[in-house]
């Protein structure tokens, strides 16, 4: 098959080709119809994330259709139009049993753990666990759009974030994250300010369904200004970047009692931001993290988009080929455009 590979961190990536994989007897394989292109695909080719281990394959979002499947798989079969969270949980572990496969002490994620999207086929481990069936109505592109900025969007602002209609929350940071919060916000009924260094994301971020804006650029308060658009502060906040700047303003800009969701991922020379800790005490502030969602939450989220009240296919961008891949994914430190990019041509 084809597939993007890379053989040093931080080297540029090629389309070789590579054998094709096989399932394992819980796992299938999927023809990838379409992978999305993250933020986190270009920290794992940084070498950011320790599970990556090279030569490897990028990409974690990903919609197809069953190839092949194991021989202890029960529920799929090939043919059949799927999803998947990007973190899958192995169905076996105390957080599987709890229902918390997001947090698995053994997951598998394609293109972190194993290989990834950015190819022709991707095995997928623990199907009957992880795979979400896609309704004849869901194309393939808006699908893989979901697989990591937009349920792990969902689980912040729905499960973690605990959003009230009403509520006042407040995005930092209007990349695929932050577009995807604040259109879910939206959506719950909440009031939602969206945080940016450009006009043009902020701009699109109202269609999203934001109701002010912040623009961060040129060392703006942007505490102040959320305090002051708010009353008193946000009732939720989220760091959709994932920036020393960004989440210490997600947590100064909360009103007391407020909750504080990290979504944006803190590696590297950001692993360790300062957090204003007396502000946290004394005002009894809630700090959560959001890694991924399960896939029986799916359901929800699901309905959601059946019914229109989410539609996620506006935040689908460009549509490439994967021989354009390997510039995209290189370029992803630059956050230029709006959107998510989508690999949906293969040959």
């Amino acid at each position: 098959m084809k597939a993007v590979l890379f053989e040093q961190f931080g080297q540029p990536p090629r389309v070789q080709t590579v054998p094709d994989p096989t399932p394992s007897a819980e796992g299938v394989v999927i023809k990838v119809e379409a992978t999305g292109l993250c933020r986190s695909d270009w920290h794992g080719w940084m070498g950011h994330d320790p599970d990556v281990v090279l030569p490897h394959v990028p990409g974690h979002e990903l919609a197809g259709t069953v190839l092949a499947a194991g021989r202890q798989v029960t529920r799929w079969k090939k043919g059949d139009r799927v999803t998947v969270p990007f973190v899958g949980g192995c169905g076996h572990c105390h957080e599987c049993h709890s229902g918390n496969h997001q947090v698995c002490e053994q997951q598998f994620q394609p293109g972190f753990t194993a290989w990834g999207s950015f190819a022709e086929y991707v095995a997928v481990d623990y199907a009957d666990t992880n795979l979400v069936a896609l309704p004849d109505e869901l194309d393939f592109a808006t699908a893989a759009s979901l697989g990591c900025r937009f349920v792990t969007s969902f689980r912040a602002i729905v499960d973690q974030g605990r959003v009230k209609p009403g509520e006042w929350v407040a995005v930092h940071g209007c990349g695929g994250v932050g577009l995807s919060a604040i259109m879910i916000a939206s959506a719950m009924g909440a009031n939602v300010i969206a945080i940016d260094l450009t006009d043009e994301k902020l701009a699109f971020a109202r269609t999203m369904g934001a109701v002010a804006t912040v623009n961060a650029r040129d060392g703006k308060d942007v505490v102040g200004a959320v305090k002051e658009i708010t009353k008193g502060g946000a009732h939720v906040s989220i760091d959709a970047l994932g920036h020393p700047a960004t989440c210490f303003n997600s947590i100064a800009n909360l009103r007391r009692r407020g909750r504080h969701v990290q979504v944006g991922l803190m590696v590297g020379e950001h692993a360790r931001a300062q957090v204003p800790m007396a502000q946290v005490i004394a005002h009894e502030l809630e700090i959560y993290g959001s890694h991924g969602m399960q896939a029986f939450r799916y359901q929800d989220m699901m309905a959601m988009i059946r019914t229109g009240k989410l539609t996620p296919q506006q935040l689908v961008g460009r549509h490439i080929g994967l021989d354009e891949a390997p510039a995209a994914l290189m370029a992803m430190d630059r956050f230029e455009g709006l959107g998510i990019s989508v690999i949906t041509r293969f040959s």
